[in-house]
């Protein structure tokens, strides 16, 4: 929508009333349940201990019960332990056992043939109750499903992120918003009743769906709400810090509540307080005017007006003139993104750089589970450190240029991922994958300060608003001459 004067059309609102603190803070409170959501998986799909179940029907000595899990060589830890997907043969040690034989006295047990774990697995309970994966058996040649349950997770994020920018525009930013949040929500909870694998990963893909609707929605519906110099804390202390929040509720919870359907029973809590938010959080009045609904714009303003005890103009938006422009607005769809040089540049720039954040960030968070030590306390560190480096982050996008700061932490994340594989290690392999996310964060790094600076520049009104990427000319992806002009008047300003 093209309102370049809608900031000074509103500035009789102040920077920060009764009205924009609302805003702020219960927008940043729906964030919360995504934090736990997201990266749920590190407890609810992690392997405990494991090895094969001898029946306790099996009439078989107590040294021969011993005996049946056959040692293997741990390659990681230069030691050894019990086999997790083998054990020795049943009908053989059940003969030898019958006999009065002892194991390693009077037979050699590694002779003894071996077979799957046929009458399933035993699970060790001291850090959990269950699991996804003990729930299911998701070991050993089943192993491949844990991490393919995170995928389809995240394919249902890829999903929603291109679906909820559309729906928003047609719909709403506060619809959006809720009706995802509801159906994020209310398909966590469908899934504590998931009576099989196959069940839950479709209820995770439709949740992973809401759960990046409902982000993206609370973050442009304040974007466009607040004042441009609340922007900036909006987007890192606000949004991010109330995920990390929520990341950190995570351990906290999973330590007390063992069992992975009472914990996602806890996650819905939040949810379903959030929803009671619908009565206090406004629509955009930018996305109503971009609708020609210039009375409702209005009607929320003066009511913003009131909370913050400021004086109204007998006339916010000259309504003629609104809906004027508003019947010529030219609507836009993801093909846009690639039409004209520039802006292909752009969109495939950010592509890459949102791609090297969210597989470092989502790698790196989901991997807690595999590090030493205490695996809630581990968690609630990862979560934890995030808090001074979002403060670390305002302070930089407040004094630094956009481009020097994403490429300055891109490439500093990547060089310590780099640096990882130099620490001692048994078995070179594991640093690859953090070989390759360390590369990929420094290339972006590298490819961010070809994006045009946004440091002090007005939100782009639509996409012929958009600056240049650096080392191409701009190009128009329409012969309007509207349009033309529009863009040329604006980069005047600019200038």
């Amino acid at each position: 929508m093209n309102f370049p004067d809608y900031d000074d059309s509103t500035a009789f609102l102040g920077d920060w009333g009764p009205f924009q603190k609302t805003v702020f803070f219960l927008l940043c409170l729906s964030i919360i349940p995504n934090g736990f959501t997201g990266l749920s998986m590190v407890f609810m799909g992690d392997t405990p201990a494991h090895r094969c179940l001898i029946p306790a029907a099996l009439n078989i000595t107590d040294e021969w019960r011993n005996a049946t899990i056959p040692l293997e060589e741990d390659e990681q830890n230069r030691d050894s332990r019990f086999s997790k997907c083998s054990r020795h043969r049943m009908d053989v040690v059940k003969n030898y056992s019958d006999q009065g034989l002892l194991p390693w006295v009077d037979v050699n047990v590694s002779d003894i043939p071996r077979e799957g774990c046929l009458d399933g697995w035993e699970y060790d309970t001291g850090t959990y109750i269950s699991t996804i994966v003990s729930e299911w058996d998701l070991v050993c040649s089943d192993d491949w499903r844990a991490p393919l349950t995170s995928s389809l997770f995240f394919c249902g994020v890829l999903t929603g992120s291109v679906m909820s920018g559309q729906m928003s525009d047609r719909f709403g930013r506060k619809k959006v918003l809720f009706v995802t949040m509801g159906i994020q929500t209310v398909f966590t909870f469908i899934q504590v009743f998931s009576p099989s694998w196959l069940i839950f990963c479709l209820l995770f893909f439709i949740v992973g769906m809401g759960q990046i609707s409902n982000y993206v929605a609370a973050f442009v519906l304040g974007m466009e709400i607040l004042s441009p110099s609340i922007r900036d804390i909006y987007s890192t202390l606000g949004v991010c810090l109330f995920f990390s929040i929520g990341y950190m509720m995570l351990p906290l919870a999973a330590y007390f509540l063992r069992d992975w359907r009472m914990l996602l029973l806890a996650f819905t809590i939040p949810g379903f307080f959030c929803i009671l938010l619908w009565w206090f959080i406004p629509e955009s009045p930018r996305w109503l005017l971009s609708q020609g609904r210039v009375e409702e714009a209005e009607a929320i303003l003066r009511k913003a007006a009131q909370m913050n005890r400021v004086k109204v103009p007998d006339v916010i938006f000259p309504q003629t003139q609104t809906r004027e422009t508003a019947g010529r607005l030219r609507t836009y769809s993801l093909c846009d993104l690639v039409k004209s040089c520039n802006i292909c540049c752009i969109t495939v720039l950010l592509c890459l750089v949102w791609s090297a954040v969210s597989v470092g960030y989502c790698a790196l968070s989901l991997n807690t589970s595999s590090l030493h030590g205490n695996i809630y306390l581990n968690c609630l560190l990862s979560a934890a450190v995030e808090v001074p480096a979002l403060i670390m982050a305002w302070l930089m996008l407040r004094h630094w240029p956009r481009r020097l700061c994403l490429s300055s932490t891109l490439s500093l994340g990547g060089l310590v991922l780099l640096f990882i594989h130099l620490i001692p290690q048994r078995g070179y392999y594991r640093s690859l994958p953090y070989i390759l996310i360390g590369s990929v964060s420094i290339l972006s790094g590298l490819l961010s300060l070809l994006l045009p600076e946004s440091l002090g520049s007005p939100l782009p009104e639509t996409i012929s608003h958009m600056q240049t990427v650096s080392g191409f000319k701009k190009r128009y992806s329409s012969n309007s001459p509207t349009e033309r002009k529009s863009d040329e008047e604006h980069e005047s300003e600019h200038l």
